[in-house]
């Protein structure tokens, strides 16, 4: 070795040292040193393609302490958390951040570092644990861009500390409460006045003296902790990179709104660095963070990897660790790999034999994100041998195929057929190609058991790991990990109990295997065919025809909307290129001495011997070399560049703003003192504006112009606007911008490249001048905030929602937010605005609260409810509402939540169906098994109010059935309550129609099916089941007038409670309730009817129990003395023979001793039993207040026991209570004052008549609900909108002449109270009329049209109502009067809308329209109507193959798409149109979107699938042979339609739709309309309707033929079926009713 050689040798080993490159076993035990604890080492952070680095994660596990609230918003009792931990030793290498100050510049410590004095952990830096330099140099840098970082020396219990503050919430609490003082109208505070000026308000401010607040987008540094080693910086660690978001789920930057975002928050972070005369200097995608809201995070200790010197010193030592005698240094030592990886320059080393095959696949590992050490995303490598015999490359045994995926080697390919062709979504591989199970699993001997027992399996079971290597590969269907080809430690075992893993028996040692399997991967087989598995892996097989082709198609395992940090990159998407040269010649390189990587990049180094080109025959080099080449160039975006400059590595400082000229737009001292003296609550409430987006092009040249003007101040701001540029680009391109050879085309031609064309005009501006070749020109951070690319709508959004991510405590920023909506915020940011704030603001709502926290919850609510659109509320709020009333137990945010006074905003806000498909459900659930009393009283009052708004249809289906559904399932005692006031609320007719027959079919289905022998488990649940329908039918009864209690409880054949009396298997409790019931029910009647009805069947259960053998024992064994005391102690039954104590002294009080000795033989048994028993004799007593006295005591009794259902367990068999438990639960219930005044209201409705169809009352036509239920099978099934439980009966219920002639279509609105039909009217004008539906009348209508009405659209919440008849009318429901009106002419395109005034003739101008029918072939009519609320827009199909989009709101057309393509003399009528969401992407929590697709039919039977936002076409296909009549989408991915050629068709929008089609057949006539509910459809065919259902449906791509049952509608009192033909159909689907229009004119109600 030269002398030369020698000293860089020295060089590269002190530059190691230096920057502490450490292996992940040294540097764990380094920290683990410095810090004796409990932490948990992850992995190693590396930026280079060698498992070494400086960082680390780690992992904490802190038990939560009393009082605690994590900014996570958990609530486990211990928060598990992970970090990043630099190690810094020498400041010749400082993070992105350390950059000295001058000496005439430097900051003393005692000012400019600001420590929390409340942390009291560690010491402060005005000891002697830091050097003077690191004071100087190191220490302002950070403070000045991070106040509030502990600086000291570090311990264990200093880090468990400053974890915990950050976890809790307090190290920057105090800046919250500054901000929240000022909002409450307090002075302004100096971090109030720093936090507002490091935003932009008044403007943005550049200070001389660093800030006293950590701006919100600067990565936070926890701490800087000095040890006796070195000097660490602790960081949090974030889930997401932009870098991961960029190469994962590119998607989730949903769009270019959230771009523009995070643009703006990077520029902010970058204005702040720049102010204090520093620069970041390594900005790229990779260091800046990102929360799964989209808050971004500047890091400022992520290394740089720029340092030239030390890569060339690292290389040519070869040194891997610091620490001497490393064993990892053997390893690595002849590594070839460069630092960062050059994926370019590596693949010609690699195809030239210059570096190996598994040098090749680390590198492209790196590129793919994996990580070393990382269990979660591990390094993967090829398994290329099965380990059944030693590999000899003249056999063919043994070695594994890898043109096939391993997952498809150990699954067959007849079960990855199946899978695919029957799973929802297509897919083979279900896992990822190496698991975390598997990593663990293979480095199982050398991972602790607590990463063993949380990965693997909670229970540690050391026998089960695999023992040998074929073992090993056998039991996975997961690719190798490097360790298996480089590290001989992998196989010996550090637990005592696990044997060391056995190498196959052809190898002598764990050394000898892998240096046989590392010849193995390096062989010529394995290199004729490493280019398989690379395209399998990383390649052009892992999408497309292509994967589908090797059986490689992945299950997404999220949604794409959602950001990953981990995932398969696919790197390639062309044939990656086989190797051109033998791997013996990198192999057997690398035992020689390393080449230098300046030699590497020789022209001579391409040229290829033939000696070395063994693996390809000569004739096929020419080509291969053109292919590599081809190749190459297509793969560019693997080598991204972000910097133009080449000495970044030169620190320099950067001037203070004020030593400029104030024509860069700075401000000096004094203006700065002026302007934040500005900042007052006021001007910032008039700083929230609306208007997102940015202004059209008119902006573009005044936008370039102020980019031109203002220059950043030095060449380090200046390199920093660059990388800026370079990522803003590749945030919208979703690839780089510059590689590595665009790069130097830039720099010495000043050539940019061609896909900057693809950025949109405004973000092409932006990027072309941050990225001038002159530095002097680019823009700085500060110009471009002020500018105008940023809309006021983004600076409001980023105002409001930058201190909710300080260091704070959930509740602090709760009530910032709050505080700040209440004061106007939100209402003046506009809709879109504030829908960006949501997901920041909402999930504080969701963290544990105390009381006066819920009413900043409330309030904070409703401010978005009342600031937000329709479709925006749905998906953002309500999620909100479902999550809090789903938390167990009670809360007050619950408890607010219920109150009638908020959810009426939500129902406001919401509609009906949404209420009642998304909250009410819960609702009901908190009555069931809830042990707080608040909550259930809540709900019960709520479901009360709601269901008089509801009408008696959807309180039947909505609210009493699944109440009685939970009968016998722990229904609380308010649950009761809300039924039998219900009841009372909507009268006795609906208490005798509805409610008595639900619950006497319950009854007499458990009395029925109690014969029939069942589990104890059963029985106690049908005893539950009766009690339950007991305590209502008592409640019910005093609401009812004695005719009608006679009707139902007494004169039938049996009476109900005593045919359960009689009932001899039973549970006690059920006799107490039911007996209890009975006396109330006879004294409601009166004594003559008692005495008439009841006694009579009341004789055979006295007779029964008088000569039971318990009431004979009782006779002869029991005392009076103690049953009376026991009497008065408990009165409770212990026998069925207690019955008579419960009955026969209130019935001897009512009806008179002597008439009921007369009507009962065994009077003197039962007399005696109850002497005996009780101590109650007749003719000792006063007959009043005995039988009172004994009647107050039942009373008393029921009313002391509080209804508490018995916590019940579900099993197999079914509730599971032992019958010892259920005799001690007994459940009674009392009402108390609720009906006191009962009597009152029931002699008031005495004579009112109950029977038969009053007229005037609202539902008169709604039938009874006995055909609903049917006992049992209906207490397994509760209500809503896809319940499938709705048995279609094809039944009138009622019809009434709606128009003169034919009824063509049909609305209902939200609440399925309202329908509006159109059709025929006089004169055969087309009228539109507005029907209510509870008392079947029409209360108004809109006469204004000129012909047949064909379609109506309710237009959302609004009031307005839209008819076509050719032309569009607009129209307020509540009027009736014509808002605004749209025609096409028929020989212009250009808009045509006439505003109308409310006071004109409700028509339109005779020459205005023709009508549709008249004069359709014109082409200029509109046929169909769609209303998109998402986005408040009224699409219109055309005669002539167009659609139509107007905004009904600003009373405006839009642009005009043409839909049918095809060239005919005669265009193809749009006839239908429907929005659906079919591109795969599900809707995403944090923000909702507008429909993405527009499905379009003709009337030609094709059918267009149109992106909402540009007009593309995104498929076409023949859906059907004839005219398409209507379109619907009722689930994701799934359209339907109907056409004349009779059939209904579902189709898979994530399939090809031209090859796959479920039909559904059975009509002998076309199909006219259809409706659908669940998954459930109605369809109409002349006169009958047809019903057939989609769930089930299989994926098959070939047309499958499914058959429908069509049902003529008959009359429910059995009259001739109806004949009339019907057009129109509409589904109630919360009532459970479906309405028709006929050819006839009427409307129809069916069920």
């Amino acid at each position: 070795m030269t002398e030369e050689e020698e000293e860089e040798e020295e060089v590269g080993i002190a530059s190691a040292r230096r920057h502490w490159i450490a292996c992940p076993e040294c540097l764990e035990r380094q920290i683990r040193s410095d810090f004796a604890g409990d932490l948990v080492f992850r992995h190693v952070v590396a930026e280079s393609p060698f498992p070494f680095g400086d960082s680390a994660v780690i992992e904490i596990n802190l038990p939560k302490r009393e009082g605690d609230s994590t900014r996570s918003d958990r609530s486990d009792d211990e928060v598990a958390a992970q970090f990043v931990i630099v190690a810094l030793h020498d400041l010749e290498f400082f993070p992105d951040t350390g950059y000295s100050l001058p000496s005439e510049e430097r900051i003393p410590p005692s000012e400019s570092i600001q420590l929390q004095e409340q942390a009291n952990v560690g010491v402060c830096i005005n000891d002697n644990t830091f050097s003077s330099e690191w004071k100087t140099r190191f220490i302002p840098g950070i403070t000045a861009l991070s106040p509030d970082t502990y600086i000291g020396s570090g311990s264990y219990s200093t880090l468990l500390e400053l974890i915990r503050r950050y976890l809790f919430g307090s190290i920057e609490e105090h800046v919250m409460t500054s901000i929240n003082l000022f909002l409450d109208g307090r002075a302004c505070e100096p971090h109030v006045t720093d936090f507002f000026s490091s935003i932009g308000f008044p403007n943005f401010i550049e200070k001389e003296t660093p800030s006293c607040v950590r701006h919100p987008n600067i990565c936070p540094v926890l701490g800087v902790l000095k040890s006796s080693s070195c000097t660490y910086l602790l960081q949090p660690k974030f889930q997401f990179a932009l870098e991961s978001i960029l190469n994962y789920s590119p998607r989730a930057l949903k769009s270019s709104w959230h771009i523009e975002f995070i643009t703006y928050q990077l520029l902010s972070a970058m204005n702040c660095i720049h102010s204090l005369g520093l620069a970041h200097g390594n900005i790229r995608p990779s260091k800046i963070m990102l929360t799964d809201s989209g808050w971004s995070y500047l890091s400022l200790c992520d290394r740089r990897n720029n340092d030239l010197a030390f890569k060339k010193a690292f290389l040519s030592s070869r040194k891997c660790c610091y620490a001497e005698n490393c064993s990892c240094q053997a390893i690595w030592e002849y590594s070839r790999l460069s630092s960062p990886v050059d994926w370019g320059f590596e693949f010609k080393r690699w195809q030239a034999g210059e570096l190996s095959n598994y040098e090749y696949l680390i590198s492209l590992n790196r590129m793919a994100g994996r990580r070393w050490g990382d269990q979660t995303f591990h390094m993967v490598m090829p398994w290329v041998i099965d380990f059944s015999v030693k590999p000899d490359q003249n056999s063919d045994v043994g070695w594994r195929d890898l043109q096939k995926s391993k997952w498809r080697l150990a699954k067959g390919d007849e079960q990855l057929d199946f899978t695919y062709l029957t799973s929802e979504i297509p897919h083979h591989v279900s896992d990822e190609c190496l698991s975390e199970l598997a990593v663990c699993s293979y480095k199982a001997r050398r991972l602790p058991l607590s990463v063993l027992r949380s990965a693997v399996r909670s229970v540690y079971e050391p026998n089960e790991y695999p023992s040998n290597m074929q073992r090993l590969y056998q039991w996975t269907p997961d690719e190798c990990i490097p360790e298996f080809y480089c590290d001989p430690r992998i196989f010996y075992s550090i637990h005592p109990e696990m044997s060391d893993l056995r190498v196959p028996s052809w190898a002598e040692s764990p050394e000898d295997f892998i240096k046989v399997h590392r010849e193995a991967l390096e062989s010529d087989r394995v290199s004729r065919q490493i280019h398989h598995w690379i395209d399998i892996t990383f390649g052009h097989k892992l999408s497309g025809a292509s994967s589908i082709a090797a059986k490689n198609v992945m299950l997404p395992t999220v949604d794409p909307m959602t950001p990953k940090s981990t995932g398969r990159r696919q790197l390639f998407t062309t044939p990656h290129p086989n190797r051109q040269c033998s791997g013996k010649k990198s192999l057997n390189a690398q035992m020689e001495k390393p080449i230098e990587h300046a030699a590497l990049e020789n022209e001579n180094a391409d040229v290829l011997s033939s000696e070395d080109c063994s693996v390809l025959p000569a004739t096929c080099y020419i080509d291969e070399l053109e292919e590599s080449i081809s190749f190459s160039v297509y793969a560019h975006f693997l080598n991204p560049v972000y910097s133009l400059g080449e000495n970044l590595n030169q620190k320099r400082y950067v001037p203070k703003p004020s030593d400029k000229k104030s024509s860069h737009g700075m401000v000096d001292s004094e203006n700065s003192s002026l302007a934040l003296n500005n900042v007052n609550l006021s001007s910032l409430l008039d700083s929230f504006e609306d208007d997102i987006g940015f202004k059209g092009s008119q902006d573009f040249l005044c936008l370039e112009k102020h980019f031109s003007e203002s220059a950043c101040l030095s060449e380090d701001t200046a390199e920093d606007m660059f990388s800026f540029g370079c990522t803003v680009a590749e945030l919208y391109l979703k690839k780089p911008l510059f590689d590595s050879a665009s790069i130097s085309v830039y720099a010495e031609k000043d050539i940019m490249p061609g896909i900057i064309r693809e950025l949109p005009v405004h973000v092409r501006l932006l990027v072309e001048s941050c990225i001038q070749k002159n530095w002097r020109r680019r823009p700085s951070a500060k110009s471009i905030l002020e500018s105008e690319y940023f809309s006021p709508g983004t600076r409001s959004v980023y105002s409001f929602v930058a201190p909710i991510h300080y260091l704070s405590t959930s509740t602090s920023r709760l009530q910032y937010a709050s505080k700040l909506g209440n004061k106007g915020a939100l209402r003046a940011m506009g809709p879109l605005a504030v829908e960006m704030c949501a997901p920041f603001c909402l999930p504080l709502i969701l963290s544990p609260l105390s009381d006066a926290e819920s009413e900043a919850s409330i309030s904070l609510l409703s401010d978005f409810m009342r600031s937000l659109k329709f479709p925006a509320v749905k998906f953002l709020i309500v999620p909100i509402i479902q999550r809090i009333l789903q938390i167990a137990g009670c809360t007050h945010l619950k408890v607010s939540i219920l109150q009638d006074s908020f959810m009426r905003k939500v129902w406001k806000y919401l509609g009906q169906s949404v209420y009642l498909e998304k909250v009410h459900p819960l609702v009901i659930s908190n009555i069931c098994n809830c042990p707080n009393k608040s909550t259930a009283s809540a709900a019960s009052v709520l479901l009360i109010g709601s269901s008089e708004e509801l009408g008696i249809p959807i309180t039947i289906h909505q609210t009493v059935f699944p109440l009685v559904h939970l009968f016998g399932k722990g229904l609380a005692g308010d649950g009761i309550d809300a039924l039998v006031r219900i009841g009372g609320l909507h009268g006795e007719d609906f208490i005798a129609r509805h409610l008595l027959p639900i619950l006497k079919n319950v009854v007499i289905s458990c009395l029925d099916s109690s014969s029939v022998h069942k589990s104890e488990a059963v029985q106690s649940w049908k005893s539950f089941v009766l009690t339950d329908c007991f305590i209502t039918l008592d409640g019910l009864a005093k609401f009812l007038d004695e005719d009608i209690l006679l009707k139902e409880f007494i004169s039938d054949e049996a009476c109900l409670h005593i045919k359960v009396l009689c009932q001899a298997n039973l549970d006690l409790s059920v006799f107490q309730v039911v007996a209890t019931a009975l006396v109330s029910v006879c004294q409601r009647v009166g004594p003559e009817s008692t005495a008439s009805y009841i006694l009579p069947q009341l004789k055979r259960l006295f007779d029964e129990l008088a000569v039971s053998q318990e009431c004979m024992d009782t006779r002869s064994s029991r005392k009076i003395s103690a049953s009376s005391m026991r009497l008065q102690r408990e009165n409770r039954i212990d026998t069925r023979v207690d019955i008579v104590s419960v009955l026969y002294p209130p019935l001897a009080s009512l009806i008179g001793i002597e008439r009921l000795r007369q009507s009962c033989t065994t009077w003197f048994l039962l007399e005696q039993f109850l002497e005996m028993s009780y101590g109650w004799k007749w003719e000792l007593l006063e007959e009043a207040p005995q039988s009172e006295s004994i009647g107050k005591a039942i009373s008393s009794a029921i009313s002391s026991s509080g209804y508490n259902p018995a916590k019940l367990l579900l099993t197999g068999a079914g509730w599971s209570v032992p019958q010892t438990q259920v005799a001690k639960s007994r459940k009674m219930f009392t009402y108390g004052k609720h009906f006191s005044d009962q009597k009152t209201v029931t002699e008031k409705n005495k004579d009112k008549p109950n029977s038969g169809m009053n007229l005037h009352q609202p539902w008169f036509w709604f039938p009874g609900t006995a055909a609903y239920c049917d006992g049992l099978d209906f207490l397994a099934r509760a209500g809503g909108p896809k319940d499938d439980s709705w048995k279609v009966k094809a039944s009138i219920l009622w019809a009434t002449r709606a128009h003169h002639g034919t009824l063509r279509s049909l609305a209902v609105s939200d609440d399925e109270c309202t329908v509006f039909t159109g059709g025929v009217g006089p004169g055969f004008k087309g009228i539109v009329e507005k029907w209510e539906l509870s008392r079947m009348n029409c209360i108004s209508g809109y006469y204004g049209h000129d012909e047949v009405v064909n379609d109506i659209a309710i237009l959302s919440l609004t009031e307005r109502v839209a008819s076509c008849d050719g032309t569009i009318h607009v129209w307020s429901s509540h009027t009736g009067k014509l808002i605004s009106s749209f025609v096409e002419s028929s020989t212009s395109s250009s808009p045509v809308s006439s505003k109308v005034n409310e006071d004109l003739p409700q028509m339109l101008p005779s020459n205005s329209a023709t009508g549709i029918y008249s004069n359709a072939l014109s082409g200029s009519m509109y046929t169909c109507m769609y209303y998109l609320s998402s986005d408040d827009l009224l699409i219109a199909g055309m005669g002539s193959g167009c659609i139509r989009f107007i905004d009904v709101a600003q009373g405006r057309k839009l642009h005009l798409w043409k839909v049918d393509t095809v060239e005919h003399s005669l265009s193809s009528i749009v006839s239908a149109i429907c929005s659906c969401d079919g591109s795969g992407e599900l809707q995403a929590d944090s923000t909702p979107r507008g429909t993405r697709w527009l499905a379009v039919g003709l009337s030609s039977g094709h059918c267009r699938l149109l992106d909402t936002r540009s007009g593309e076409l995104v498929a076409l296909w023949r859906a059907h042979d004839g005219y398409i009549t209507q379109l619907a989408s009722p689930e994701d991915h799934t359209l339907i339609s109907s056409s004349l050629d009779r059939t209904l068709r579902i189709w898979d929008m994530r399939r090809n739709l031209s090859s796959q089609s479920n039909v559904f057949a059975g009509h002998s006539d076309g199909i006219s309309r259809f409706a659908v509910w669940g998954q459930n459809m109605i369809s109409i065919s002349k006169n009958k309707i047809g019903l057939s259902s989609f769930s089930g449906l299989t994926s098959n791509r070939s047309q499958v033929q499914r058959g429908m049952v069509p049902l003529k509608l008959h009359s429910s009192d059995k009259m001739a079926r109806n004949q009339s033909n019907l057009t129109a159909i509409s589904i109630l689907p919360f009532s459970r009713l479906f309405l028709v229009g006929t050819e006839d004119g009427h409307l129809k109600v069916c069920c």
